[in-house]
């Protein structure tokens, strides 16, 4: 929302001015300025005094549509799917398979009408999976009880791994490491749990299940839980929240001394802190490197808690006061990874308004463009609080998160955002689906590629032709067959108007993504009328793009 202030009768008056409406009053102005410019001659003084002043406003409201205008080819669009207590899919417990699929379909569908381009999916809320395993059992939150399948039988996440890849939409996979259960009622686990087979693997803590973090036996099953699903899931990336050492309870401190007086590797009595944090931190690098000998492309992502620590603790910290740090109450040492490379992007969850005293969404989202470490930034956007009755001022003043988005433009190390979470997201809350479809995210943008992640270029589309059968007509091309890392995700066709080809980074030039090798011309808008010329690129599972094809010129 931008303020316009117009001095009237010796008064000042200010309103606010929508940027969508941005756009008429520009025109108007416009007008104004080509009518009576070539008058101001024979104006008196003041008449010309207020010319000036409406083509200062013009020139204003000229900056605010150029910055306005500029879109990204390369960010990264995302969504939180939570399953955990059925927060966004399934909508309720042991709906049909029939059902769960479609409310699937239909989510996936608004996200492709906002050109989202990746989803984030928990498939392993409470050491229970969306995915068929020999290692854990069905999750209650898909049927309504832990380790009874879907039936009609169906595999959840293969189905949603074809439908968002269909959409030309990324699949990251959202596993919680160590949390089992949501209450203190273990009575909800199945009898195949790995909690029945092995207790002493576990611990309660403020009335909770976990895995004891501390214990080899729980890095080790972890890494064969992830490989598992790297292994079997065509999936691009694997990402974890903020979850890792549960969030305090107020002086119960977690049951841990048992495990770190067997195996203190080396910590003294006096370091458990230090020692906790080194137990996150090894699943952490075993992880990657576990990942990464498996399917070398599939990335892996961290949604940490927004504050690394505070700068009253730490110097290097951020100019918060926030009540929970990562490094000293979860035990994640986010910078470590980064600074290492042990995780290839971070998507910190910036939950607080812009000017908030004790975490500015501001200060923290420049303080983690500055703490990256050059791996992928995804600022986490807080949606579903906007509008929220009893909430700050600002999540019901116009919409904190179109000034959210805004800001991030000023930070060139931040490569996109992904919103919490999807129910809320679909709700079009304070109008920022029509924010983001008319703004924001009005053209189609490509995953960013990932700078932690060597990659391999993309193979080029072939033979592209036009292919006129009576009134039909299609852009074709032979389909690109690679395996691997070079596995072709998508292709991007590109519509210039006129004979030559034009600016290829610019995304209103982007026709569509498709997975198909060809497209029907006849489909496309009324807009297209007269000659463009079309190109087709590759988009591999590396996320790199291809070099285009020759030109196509084709008269609509």
């Amino acid at each position: 929302m931008f303020y316009i202030m117009i001095v009237h009768s010796a008064k000042l008056i200010t309103f606010p001015l929508n940027l969508c409406k941005v756009t008429k009053v520009h025109e108007k102005i416009t007008s104004l300025v080509a009518s009576f410019g070539n008058f101001s001659y024979f104006c008196s003084y003041k008449f010309k005094t207020m010319i000036k002043k409406i083509y200062l406003l013009f020139c204003f409201l000229s900056i605010i549509l150029s910055l306005n205008a500029q879109h990204l080819k390369r960010e990264m669009r995302a969504v939180w799917v939570a399953t955990v207590a059925n927060i966004d899919w399934p909508s309720q417990q042991n709906l049909t398979s029939k059902a769960q699929r479609d409310e699937m379909r239909q989510m996936l569908d608004e996200f492709a009408k906002n050109n989202i381009n990746a989803i984030v999916l928990q498939i392993r809320p409470t050491s229970d999976t969306f995915y068929p395993s020999a290692l854990e059992p069905w999750s209650n939150w898909l049927t309504g009880k832990q380790g009874t399948r879907p039936n009609p039988y169906y595999d959840p996440l293969q189905f949603i791994i074809d439908e968002a890849h269909k959409r030309c939409i990324e699949v990251h996979v959202w596993l919680n490491p160590y949390r089992v259960t949501n209450s203190d009622n273990t009575n909800i686990l199945s009898k195949d749990h790995l909690f029945y087979k092995n207790r002493d693997l576990f611990v309660k803590y403020g009335g909770k299940t976990y895995f004891d973090p501390g214990l080899d036996e729980t890095r080790a099953f972890l890494n064969r839980v992830v490989e598992d699903v790297v292994e079997r899931y065509d999936i691009d990336a694997i990402h974890f929240d903020d979850y890792f050492y549960p969030y305090r309870v107020g002086n119960e401190d977690f049951p841990d001394d048992v495990s770190f007086k067997n195996n203190p590797r080396g910590y003294a009595p006096n370091q458990k802190n230090d020692w906790r944090r080194n137990n996150v931190n090894m699943v952490i690098e075993e992880l990657q490197k576990t990942i990464k000998s498996t399917k070398p492309w599939v990335e892996f992502g961290i949604s940490p808690f927004g504050v690394w620590r505070n700068d009253n603790v730490d110097p290097k910290g951020s100019a918060t006061r926030a009540g929970v740090q990562n490094y000293d109450d979860l035990y994640a040492d986010i910078l470590k990874w980064l600074r290492e490379g042990s995780i290839d992007y971070v998507a910190p969850q910036l939950y607080w308004e812009i000017g908030k005293k004790v975490a500015d969404y501001e200060v923290l989202a420049k303080w983690w463009s500055e703490n990256s470490y050059g791996k992928n930034l995804y600022t986490g956007l807080f949606n579903s609080q906007l509008g929220t009755t009893g909430t700050n001022l600002a999540w019901r003043n116009g919409n904190e998160l179109v000034r959210q988005l805004n800001l991030n433009k000023r930070f060139p190390q931040i490569d996109g955002a992904i919103f919490y979470s999807a129910k809320a997201f679909l709700k079009n809350k304070l109008g920022l689906n029509d924010s983001l479809q008319n703004n924001f995210y009005k053209y189609p943008a490509i995953c960013p590629i990932n700078r932690n992640i060597k990659g391999e270029s993309s193979a080029q589309p072939q033979n592209i032709h036009v292919l006129r059968d009576g009134k039909e007509s299609y852009l074709i091309w032979e389909e690109i067959n690679e395996e691997g890392g070079c596995q072709n995700a998508y292709y991007v066709v590109y519509a210039f108007k006129g004979k030559k080809v034009g600016d290829m980074n610019d995304p209103s030039n982007i026709l569509l993504r498709t997975t198909e090798n060809c497209v029907d011309l006849r489909n496309l808008n009324r807009k297209f009328r007269g000659n463009y010329t079309f190109v087709v690129t590759s988009i591999n599972r590396y996320k790199h793009e291809s070099v285009p094809t020759q030109g196509v010129i084709r008269r609509m």
